[in-house]
């Protein structure tokens, strides 16, 4: 099985360091995407929101931009899509994806199964 790995995350965030360091250990080739520089596309999203079970597992509930982050909470579902890929910093990191497989945060158990 081919591992097509990509991690989206930012430098600041320890657990897509830690992400990486995992990956680079193993020998494992990845493609870093800074979500600073550029976010998920649309298609890269939604595909993350099915494999980990919902936009909601997407949220990180301790981002520091706390505005945001309640006024996603309490809009409808429908709107919420939209809100987060216009503000990623709200997203668990890091997302790491392979191929249709996704995780959010650092989950080495996981990823081992993936080789």
């Amino acid at each position: 099985m081919k591992v097509n790995i990509q991690i989206f995350g930012t430098k600041k965030s320890a657990d897509t360091r830690k992400a990486e360091r995992f990956f680079k250990e193993r020998g494992i080739k990845f493609q870093f995407v800074d979500l600073k520089e550029k976010g998920l596309s649309k298609g890269e999203f939604n595909s993350v929101k099915q494999a980990v079970g919902g936009i909601d597992k997407l949220i990180d509930e301790n981002a520091k931009d706390k505005d945001t982050l309640a006024l996603i909470k309490y809009i409808a579902d429908e709107d919420k899509e939209e809100k987060l890929l216009e503000n990623q910093q709200l997203l668990v990191q890091p997302i790491v994806r392979n191929g249709k497989q996704a995780t959010v945060g650092y989950q080495p158990d996981v990823w081992k199964g993936w080789d």
